[in-house]
């Protein structure tokens, strides 16, 4: 490992980056782990409660409607979580999606460009995966989308679970895939699960987000340095802009993911320390993370199984067999692939740190798609469709396996990816910056 041929050299992939982008990257991992945690967890109490014998009681709740009626807002608990609480989990995507395109890896096309590639291979084959096996069967073709997405908080869960010690480059191109993923999975689900739309309650609530917009980047350092004005000002504008696109047909989490493009990322010009973009995702992620991600998650993944006979039996139906395959074998055959390709034509080799079988378990870890899969699923199918059911079983149990076959091959490579953190924490000339990033640089 310490032989100058192992070092990582300009041109090779996975990209180091800079200190400060690993850092930050870093912070925002370790605060997923713990919303991991409480995500797989109250999934976890879904599903059983799902199939005891107080199963009504769940799907009572689950089921029960509360809200403004006169407004079209009187919903089902498990749809205020799926379109309200949920929104707050894109607003934090939006936010993120901005970061990256303001200070991240996605600003420089070098850094960017395999990213995003590897993500577009992670929906489109996952997808094409889907639709060899289940578009054969009527009905079950417009649930394409469901394999598309990855779930970084349950992917992180998993890698703390572990102990891994995934280096840092694989760290920033996973968080960096799956943000691009998340993207075009908010753009599937704007095109194509949209029905209807109403375009008075659509520019209604375009037109409230560019209010939104234009006062926080005016008065971004005001809002940075007094949160109680973001709170009186802007959030009421959020709801309202969320409130406007439910009513429009396309789905409402939309409106969160433009609210959180919308906040600007320094409090004063390019130069200036992180401001309102900073102060948001502080407040809102914990929010996220520890209520909004795990809520909904409680009230989409309880399925009744129908015991080991239904459950076992599960595995034979066509749209549960095109989920898992998608999800286990898809998303990383897509990722590995395309970024495989797109090294070759950019003319970059590997780093010899690594191997080819680190892209493959990130990959996997990438297959572990639940929260916006299980949303696409509810898209997808109604409620009452024995697919529906069926489609999210195929989900639950393809994140799982994939989580299963991602911890046993990166436990398998956690020596080497000890051995590169050995390597990569050497600061030579003792100036805080670890040598890798300075001959990056």
């Amino acid at each position: 490992m310490t032989s100058e041929a192992s070092k990582p050299q300009p041109g090779q992939f996975p990209d180091y980056g800079s200190h400060s982008e690993a850092t930050r990257i870093g912070t925002i991992l370790r605060k997923e782990t713990v919303g991991g945690g409480l995500l797989v967890a109250f999934a976890a109490i879904a599903i059983v409660w799902a199939n005891t014998p107080w199963a009504d009681a769940y799907f009572a709740m689950r089921d029960f409607e509360v809200g403004f009626e006169a407004i079209g807002l009187k919903l089902s608990l498990g749809t205020w979580a799926a379109d309200g609480l949920l929104a707050i989990f894109f607003f934090l995507v939006g936010l993120e999606l901005k970061k990256e395109f303001v200070i991240g890896d996605l600003r420089k096309f070098k850094t960017a460009v395999v990213p995003i590639a590897a993500a577009f291979g992670g929906v489109a084959v996952p997808a094409l995966v889907y639709l060899a096996i289940a578009g054969r069967h009527e009905g079950l073709s417009q649930g394409w989308a469901i394999p598309t997405a990855t779930d970084i908080a349950f992917a992180v869960a998993v890698l703390a679970i572990i102990g891994s010690h995934l280096p840092s480059p694989l760290r920033i191109f996973l968080l960096t895939l799956a943000v691009v993923d998340d993207l075009l999975a908010i753009s599937i689900i704007a095109i194509f699960y949209t029905d209807e739309i109403q375009f008075m309650p659509l520019g209604t609530s375009i037109a409230i987000i560019i209010v939104y917009g234009l006062l926080a980047h005016l008065c971004r350092k005001f809002f940075a340095t007094r949160m109680w004005a973001a709170w009186l000002i802007l959030l009421p504008l959020g709801i309202l802009a969320w409130v406007f696109m439910h009513e429009s047909g396309i789905h409402a989490t939309i409106a969160g993911v433009l609210l959180g493009f919308a906040v600007p990322v320094f409090a004063k010009g390019k130069t200036d320390a992180p401001g309102l973009a900073e102060e948001f995702e502080h407040r809102f992620r914990p929010l996220s993370a520890g209520v909004a991600v795990p809520i909904f998650a409680f009230f989409a993944a309880g399925v009744s199984v129908g015991g080991v006979d239904g459950f076992i039996a599960g595995f034979t139906e066509p749209v549960t067999i095109a989920i898992m395959a998608a999800l286990i074998l898809g998303k990383p055959i897509g990722i590995s692939l395309v970024t495989f390709i797109a090294n070759k034509a950019m003319g970059r080799s590997l780093d010899p740190s690594y191997k080819w079988i680190d892209l493959l378990g990130v990959g996997l870890l990438a297959g572990i798609g639940f929260t916006v899969s299980l949303l696409v699923t509810e898209l997808s199918f109604d409620s009452g469709d024995p697919v529906h059911d069926l489609a999210k079983a195929g989900v639950l149990k393809a994140s799982v396996l994939a989580a299963i076959l991602a911890a046993i091959l990166l436990s398998v490579r956690n020596r080497h990816y000890k051995k590169i953190a050995v390597r990569d924490a050497i600061d030579a000339d003792d100036d805080g910056t670890p040598d890798v990033y300075q001959r990056q640089d």
